[in-house]
């Protein structure tokens, strides 16, 4: 058999900037693939990073009040109710067919969106493309957990989750054009196709993973039968405890969390009187010093441990969120960074922790669950932030006191085992 080739650990891939750190060592395949989830990462950051920075024009042009916002930025959310009916029949079908559908279906909701003459018509484009979006994310996470080496595979996930961020902060650069492109908003959502027209590549380029190809293997010679809703039963059913602190975790993470990034273009520009290009500067900027987040959990979370990273980050969060909509102004930039490396740093522990924790036919299924109780905690938190809020002075306070609900999400991490450096089939109890 062929010797593995290691990436170098003092070279890093093109695609990995010198900021994020060195490379581990591991697998030059395994790198490679690594390199094909992030890029679709990357597409779902851009959609996401369009709706929080071009809400103004878009609540503007489609007449959407600053009090009604909040009820069709939650029914936005709700897409993700869709992602936790798919995402189960990754762990029947395979990861890689999912993946691609995902990436199909983001693309041509995305691009749907900027079509939209009516809200409910934005809202019904963008809930495709956000089922899609949170299903692709979601089985990027697996593919990782599944493929990568015990001791790195915290730093795999936080490397796709920072390079992937960079889809945020090009959403953010071309925003700044927004009001010289032709057809302004519209103009951002229709790049969103881009997928579609990659598909190729990812075909030729995205392998199954192997342990899904065992697990395959195995429930053929079993001749097992498959309902949408088996997987879901016996995951609860075997572990019970883990699923609800999952999904406490998750819930309480993105209902705080949620808002504060929905409304900080909103607030920049009308309680500061920011034009376009100071907040595109701002996530660029400050956004780059905080997805680095992702690599620093990543990182401590193999070496330290996945729990208190986590612990750590949510409680974190509310104070940077208290100085972004409460202090001066020149405190911004800072604390628009300490959210980002917060919820950064938070995501990654949580989608390690979802995967690691359950076994391969339930890997997809646990990665649903995930987005479910996300999205809920989503639509609650902005289903909240909104209603009564006259003025934007009404609305910070509001989102300042929604994100303490993050720090509960850190506390009931503390009900989980710790993973790092296990192995799956040893943290499952499949070994």
């Amino acid at each position: 058999s062929e010797p593995v080739r290691h990436a170098s650990p003092f070279r890093n891939p093109w695609w990995i900037p010198p900021f994020l750190g060195g490379v581990p060592p591991v697998p030059k395949d395994r790198l490679d693939l690594l390199g094909l989830v992030t890029l679709g990462y990357l597409f779902e950051q851009y959609d996401l990073s369009l709706l929080s920075a071009a809400i103004r024009h878009i609540t503007d042009d489609l007449r959407i009040s600053i009090e009604s916002s909040g009820f069709y930025l939650g029914l936005i959310r709700l897409g993700g109710l869709l992602a936790f009916a798919v995402l189960p029949f990754a762990d029947r079908l395979g990861r890689r067919r999912l993946f691609l559908a995902s990436l199909v279906g983001m693309s041509v909701g995305t691009l749907a969106s900027g079509f939209a003459q009516s809200p409910m018509q934005f809202v019904a484009a963008q809930i495709v493309a956000r089922a899609f979006m949170l299903a692709s994310v979601a089985l990027a996470a697996v593919i990782v957990i599944e493929e990568f080496p015990a001791a790195h595979r915290g730093w795999g996930i936080g490397v796709m989750g920072a390079v992937g961020g960079m889809g945020f902060g090009l959403g953010a650069m071309l925003f700044a054009a927004v009001d010289v492109l032709p057809y302004g908003w519209r103009a951002l959502y229709a790049i969103g196709i881009t997928p579609v027209l990659l598909l190729p590549f990812f075909r030729r380029q995205l392998k199954e993973t192997g342990r899904f190809s065992e697990h395959r293997a195995s429930r053929a010679s079993e001749g097992s039968s498959f309902s949408l809703w088996r997987p879901i039963v016996e995951m609860a059913r075997r572990q019970p405890r883990r699923a609800l602190a999952i999904g406490l975790t998750g819930g309480f993470q993105t209902a705080g969390i949620i808002a504060v990034f929905s409304y900080a273009s909103l607030f920049v520009q009308k309680a500061h009187g920011w034009e376009p290009w100071q907040y595109s500067a701002m996530i660029m900027l400050g956004g780059g010093v905080g997805i680095v987040g992702n690599v620093v959990a990543g990182r401590l979370g193999d070496r330290l441990g996945r729990r208190w990273v986590g612990v750590t980050a949510n409680l974190a969060f509310p104070l940077f969120a208290l100085l972004l909509y409460q202090g001066p102004e020149a405190a911004l930039w800072i604390a628009f960074a300490g959210i980002v490396f917060c919820n950064s740093a938070g995501d990654v522990v949580l989608r390690a922790l979802a995967g690691e924790l359950f076994e391969t036919g339930h890997r997809s299924t646990s990665s649903g669950w995930l987005v479910l109780v996300q999205t809920l905690g989503a639509a609650i938190g902005l289903f909240v932030a909104s209603p009564g809020a006259e003025t934007i002075d009404q609305l910070a306070k509001t989102v300042v006191w929604l994100s303490t609900i993050a720090a509960l999400a850190g506390f009931c991490l503390l009900l989980l085992p710790e993973t790092r450096q296990r192995e799956l089939e040893e943290i499952s109890g499949t070994a």
